[in-house]
């Protein structure tokens, strides 16, 4: 019987072998001791109170208390109290609790007695699919490796932001370390003489070999196990790739050094140094080892930081929430446990727990994290909030409308991840390149030594085999491999934490090589809110009795621009009056009675319509359709009584937007269901290149095939919902969000917020990132090109020197670092 194991059990706490101190108690979760004088979180339960080294700790407490009250003591099989046990220890990164030190004593000596057959428990959910950081068309149900390049296969879907550190990180830490260690004992003995540290003369030749072969047997038969694995999975799958080279190139320095060391009378003269004796790479074969593994260490490191914008998004989520019950008792719960319609208190200073609608309170929401917009908005009864943004100032009273999976944080991790695992088309240069890379290097390798071994000085086959070995070593298509993706997982990740969220690769790569782009009036360019501006009156009425008739009809319309006129009416502190007998004509205006007096408020086409003559104010009507407004008539009793105009703002920040947006060599067309003069009008206070008025939806997918015709690569930038057809036709479709109204089902790229800065952020972030790829790109192949001729000799009749396969190991594992320092470089791009 063993103790329970847990997912926090993964976390690799300091082994405790002494009882806890006086009045301390143990965390019942991880087994760390805590000191209830610290300050740390507290949980009641039953009756007991227990403490907690961390906050994470203490909600998986509050999750399933019942699972952390007791363990059982894998020797003796009693129950132990976890909160008060004097003994623990971990192994193999899990949890146990004993009784007695006894038990305890047993269990260290042999653990394998007291655990049986029993298996590690998967950290990962049921059904989990894995799939290959650099290929992930390769899907499977199980942990294994990549057929393709070979790497270890990692779990799909979104992370819990609880996972435990990487176990081919952990292992190839250990493997790094061991084969680190063992080869500078070798390099002592091989390189000493050179500077003047004669060590193999004061051990003697034979010794010295016979030392190294000792020192390198456990690092290349042991630590470079999964290098000799996926080498040879590379030849079963018939897919060549970077461990089919590190596989042969250490084989053959290992293999042949070995042989030498046991039957040196089987080499010629070919072989012989100076000496007489044959010489050995035993330190090249383990130096590489430890090197190609300092380069994967720093690989998976640096992958993991790629997930940092990820586990930042998640650290948003708060992990409780303070529920008001129905009696007005208030108590914090787990967020896991909040449901639709609970109503939930946000103090100041906190974070909002999920998407939820304002039922009382003001205050400014800092919304930076999730919308990129560094400036808090106000917040006020029946404004939306997004779970995870942070409370300012003011205490709120909310009620949830999404909870869980269907949160906006969730949705934009789910998004992140996704487009993290998805492939950008500039990939398939690499994946062809390498594919044929492989086989090349090889031949590059045998000619090598055919050619040393026949026309180099003596020793030639130790010069065949070392110029051999330095070509496989330092060919390794490891960089061509990292130079895409880790430029889009380190992107994807910056993009979301500006409010730009990344479908897939392909989006990002696509927009970075659009030339036109079409988007909206209403919404896009303005505030998408109309407000009233002008009121222009005839002879024989005042601007107040107008503005009372006129909302008083309105109000009983639903459109817009009504709403926008009622409002200002208001606001004007004009009378509004009750209307009876409405009718609405559509695509003209309204009619009805207000104050007992006919009231008409509509377009030309329904003054004609009445008999009603516009001719006095027909200029001045046109003159605010020249500004961007919408200009009405009203008649009262049949004659003209004036005009009300109403006009959609234009957002602050659209002309900045659109002056950006050009120098990022756009051309811009705003599509639009507004007449031509009104549309015209705001185009021309914004320099936006090219009007399309009175666009219904379908029109606008037509003006993109219009443009395709004409060889334009097209981004359309809509709501997601009504231009859906539109956003699907474009090369890349922009849905423009707005807090938790995200539509991402049409659009390769989702903007939190729906303004033109997204757009250019957008931009920014997607020609930024095809360049970094392609100076990845450009790095791994000037590497090859001019590592592979010098390892193979070219330079030693200039310079006398072969390229040791060290120096070959080193300055692969270089290449690959420095693919990664430069995609790493995304994470810090000023997307403002």
């Amino acid at each position: 019987m063993t103790a329970p194991h847990h997912p926090h059990d993964k976390h690799d706490h300091a082994a405790h072998t002494t009882a806890p101190a006086t009045d301390a108690v143990r965390d019942p979760v991880c087994g760390m001791t805590v000191d209830p004088a610290s300050g740390k979180p507290t949980a009641h339960h039953g009756g007991h109170t227990y403490r907690f080294c961390s906050e994470s700790c203490r909600n998986k407490f509050m999750k399933e208390p019942e699972a952390y009250l007791t363990a059982t003591d894998p020797v003796c099989g009693m129950e132990v109290e976890r909160s008060t046990a004097k003994h623990h220890l971990r192994h193999d990164g899990q949890g146990f609790y004993f009784c007695s030190a006894g038990c305890k004593d047993k269990f260290e000596k042999e653990p394998k007695t007291y655990l049986g057959d029993r298996r590690a428990v998967d950290p990962v959910p049921t059904g989990t699919q894995y799939t290959c950081p650099m290929h992930p068309e390769i899907i499977r149900d199980k942990l294994g490796s990549c057929p393709i390049c070979g790497m270890a296969l990692e779990p799909m879907g979104v992370p819990t932001g609880e996972e435990g550190p990487n176990p081919e990180l952990i292992d190839f830490t250990r493997r790094f370390w061991v084969s680190a260690v063992l080869s500078i004992p070798l390099l002592v003995l091989t390189m000493g003489p050179m500077v003047g540290l004669p060590v193999r003369d004061w051990i003697g030749e034979p010794a010295a070999v016979w030392i190294e072969l000792v020192l390198a047997t456990p690092v290349v038969l042991w630590a470079a196990l999964p290098f000799f694995h996926r080498g040879y999975e590379s030849f079963v799958n018939r897919s060549p790739n970077m461990w089919t080279l590190i596989s042969i190139g250490v084989g053959t320095a290992y293999v042949y050094s070995v042989i030498a060391t046991l039957f040196p009378d089987l080499f010629p003269h070919q072989f012989r140094g100076h000496a007489g004796a044959v010489p050995v790479y035993f330190e090249a074969a383990a130096v590489i080892v430890a090197l190609v593994f300092l380069g994967q260490v720093l690989e998976l490191r640096a992958r993991e930081r790629t997930g940092s914008a990820i586990r930042a998004l998640l650290d948003l989520a708060p992990k409780t929430a303070r529920r008001i019950a129905s009696d007005g008792s208030e108590a914090d719960v787990p967020v896991d446990e909040v449901r639709a319609g609970d109503r939930l208190r946000v103090r100041p200073g906190e974070s909002v727990p999920v998407d939820s609608t304002v039922l009382e309170g003001r205050s400014s929401v800092d919304e930076s994290m999730i919308t990129g917009e560094p400036v808090p908005v106000e917040k006020a009864t029946g404004d939306s909030v997004t779970g995870g943004t942070l409370n300012k100032n003011g205490t709120l009273v909310i009620r949830a409308e999404r909870v869980g999976a269907e949160t906006m944080l969730a949705r934009i991790v789910e998004m992140v991840a996704k487009a993290q695992r998805s492939r950008a088309p500039i990939q398939g240069l690499a994946d062809r390149v390498s594919y044929f890379f492989v086989p090349a290097v090889v031949l590059i390798a045998i000619v090598a030594f055919i050619v040393w071994s026949v026309f180099g000085p003596a020793p030639s086959m130790v010069f065949g085999i070392v110029s051999a070995v330095s070509v496989l070593i330092i060919a390794c298509p490891c960089a061509l491999g990292l130079a895409t993706p880790m430029s889009i997982m380190t992107a994807t990740g910056r993009g979301a934490q500006a409010g730009v969220l990344i479908k897939d690769a392909e989006a990002l790569e696509r927009f970075a090589s659009v030339d036109t782009l079409i988007v909206d009036k209403t919404g896009t360019l303005t505030e998408g809110r109309p407000k009233l501006t002008d009121v222009v009156v005839a002879n024989g009425f005042d601007e107040a009795d107008l503005l009372s008739l006129a909302a008083g009809l309105e109000r009983g319309s639903e459109h817009p621009l009504a709403e926008a006129i009622v409002e200002g009416a208001q606001q004007r502190r004009a009378t509004v009056a009750d209307a009876t007998d409405f009718q609405a004509v559509t695509g003209k205006g309204v009619s009805g009675v207000v104050s007992g007096r006919k009231v008409s408020l509509g377009n030309l086409a329904m003054m004609q319509d009445i008999g009603v003559d516009v001719g006095i104010l027909s200029g001045q009507a046109d003159a605010l359709r020249s500004e961007g407004k919408t200009a009405m008539f009203v008649s009262v009793e049949g004659a003209l009584a004036g005009i009300v105009a109403v006009a959609d703002p234009i957002k602050a920040t659209t002309a900045e937007a659109i002056e950006a947006l050009h120098a990022r060599g756009l051309r811009i067309i705003m599509a639009t269901g507004d007449n031509e003069r009104t549309a015209k009008a705001v185009a021309a206070k914004l320099g936006i290149d090219e009007v399309r008025a009175d666009m219904l939806p379908e029109s606008k997918q037509k003006l993109i095939e219009e443009l395709h015709a004409k060889g334009a690569s097209v981004a359309m930038a809509g709501d997601g919902v009504n231009d859906a057809p539109a956003l699907a036709a474009a090369n890349v479709g922009i849905a423009m969000g707005t807090g938790a109204d995200v539509a991402v089902e049409s659009a390769g790229i989702t903007l939190v917020k729906g303004d033109l800065n997204g757009i250019v952020r957008a931009r920014t972030l997607a020609q930024a990132t095809i360049r970094n790829i392609k100076e990845n790109l450009f790095f791994a192949f000037i590497y090859n090109a001019l590592g592979v001729p010098v390892a193979a000799g070219v330079l030693y009749p200039v310079f006398g020197t072969l390229l040791s396969p060290m120096i070959a190991a080193a300055a692969m594992s270089l290449s690959s670092v420095s693919v990664i320092a430069n995609a790493l470089r995304l994470r810090t791009l000023n997307l403002r």
